[in-house]
């Protein structure tokens, strides 16, 4: 938000953005970024946010690179170039009801203890911990702003699988959580966006490993 006000200033100051509907525009968007961090919303219900991908490959070859994973390839959706944080790989120690599935962003590990392990069908977790969800940019130096803390909290999370046909099985990825920044609508929009990319570079992965296998 920094960068983004740093460069209208500028703009507006060196006269190469005079048009007053263009310094509204960039006055507008500048106070809808900063006037959502003012105020905490205590939203109850968690938000569920669902992905799926066909993978051709049968059940049980899909099910072993849901439960790890290796090394995700480096990203080429834009999103992820902007700081937010993305997956890497997966890792687990442990095996069943209580093992520790380990999710491994760009800024940290999600810790997730498994709560279901009905192999090959459903893998359910809760989040115990999880990384603060993108790095700031800066020239200068290492920023945390307060607003990477607690705003957004993941609290569940799945992979369900179904086979539809003999070497076909549909796999969806499913994330339970809770944004506390208002206006509630606005930041939902923009986490669903970024959770289903999030998903889809998992779930891209998964598949690409499980045909290739």
């Amino acid at each position: 938000m920094f960068g983004l006000g740093s460069y209208l200033g500028f703009k507006v100051n060196t006269g190469k953005w005079t048009n007053p509907t263009n310094t509204t525009i960039g006055l507008f968007v500048i106070c809808i970024s900063s006037m959502s961090f003012d105020y905490i919303n205590e939203s109850e219900n968690l938000i569920p946010v669902r992905t799926k991908v066909i993978v051709n490959s049968n059940i049980e070859n899909v099910w072993k690179n849901v439960v790890t994973f290796d090394k995700i390839d480096e990203p080429t959706d834009w999103i992820f170039k902007t700081g937010i944080s993305y997956p890497t790989d997966a890792t687990i120690k442990g095996t069943g009801i209580g093992a520790i599935r380990y999710c491994n962003f760009t800024t940290g590990s999600f810790v997730e203890p498994i709560t279901t392990w009905n192999e090959p069908n459903l893998l359910q977790f809760d989040v115990k911990e999880q990384p603060i969800p993108m790095n700031e940019f800066n020239p200068f130096w290492e920023i945390h702003p307060p607003h990477l803390d607690g705003y957004f909290k993941s609290y569940k999370g799945q992979f369900k699988l179904t086979k539809i046909g003999e070497n076909k099985t549909e796999l969806e990825g499913t994330t339970w959580y809770k944004v506390d920044i208002t206006p509630e609508i606005y930041w939902k929009t923009w986490s669903d966006f970024i959770i289903h990319r999030i998903h889809k570079r998992v779930l891209n992965h998964i598949k690409i490993e499980t045909e290739n296998k």
